[in-house]
């Protein structure tokens, strides 16, 4: 194989791997990233899986959303069954409202099973996916946040959805007493609650990142249903 024929064949590569994901700007107040999987029958009625990033992917430049996380994972081979939508915040803090504008639009515009819809995230993205998953426990069918703390207030809420929760102890930017607070108050509201801590040791703020190219929370996750 020539150098140029070679080139091509990435190009190929590339574009078959990425053919699947596609922007939707202006239809939503936040703009975001869809990405749907391969083999989709007509009948198929999807699940829907939110990534929400952190601070440093903030702005609006839509591609920075492809650095970390799920979209990254994608991009180097895992196959995610479910509709995922990885939008992208211009600054301040994720709005739960907003969020569930996205999942509106989503549910009206595909087909989608509603008993199916889950959320992650790492950093402000896992205070985010707490928030929309405390905010609107109806709509989410499990969470996992990674890095993070939480709203004392929803720990109620959180309390009625399954919740993985997990924190690296060496983490100086997030310190995990943050997780810990949003965990005891979720299991001081219901102590039967589907929430788990995980401690990662040795887990920085960044390297907890890898946590996305592992199958477990992928696993975890789509075990769970409304």
């Amino acid at each position: 194989m020539t150098k140029k024929h070679f080139i091509i064949f990435l190009i190929l590569i590339s574009t078959a791997i990425s053919a699947q994901l596609s922007s939707v700007t202006n239809k939503t107040s936040y703009p975001f990233w869809i990405n749907m999987p391969d083999n989709i029958e007509k009948s198929d009625k999807l699940p829907i899986l939110f990534f929400l990033h952190g601070k440093s992917l903030s702005g609006t430049d839509l591609e920075k959303v492809k650095r970390y996380g799920v979209l990254k994972a994608i991009r180097k081979g895992r196959k995610i069954p479910a509709i995922v939508i990885a939008p992208q915040l211009a600054g301040g803090g994720w709005s739960a409202q907003k969020l569930l504008e996205i999942l509106d639009y989503i549910q009206s515009n595909y087909k989608t099973d509603k008993n199916r819809v889950y959320v992650c995230g790492m950093s402000l993205g896992g205070y985010g996916s707490l928030e929309f998953a405390g905010k609107y426990p109806n709509r989410i069918a499990a969470a996992v946040a990674i890095c993070v703390g939480g709203i004392v207030s929803d720990a109620c809420n959180l309390s009625k959805i399954p919740i993985w929760i997990q924190h690296g102890d060496a983490d100086k930017a997030v310190n995990i007493s943050e997780s810990y607070k949003i965990f005891n108050a979720i299991k001081t509201c219901n102590k039967n609650s589907n929430t788990i801590m995980t401690v990662i040791k040795g887990g920085s703020h960044s390297s907890v990142e890898n946590l996305f190219h592992q199958e477990a929370i992928y696993d975890w996750m789509f075990s769970q249903t409304k």
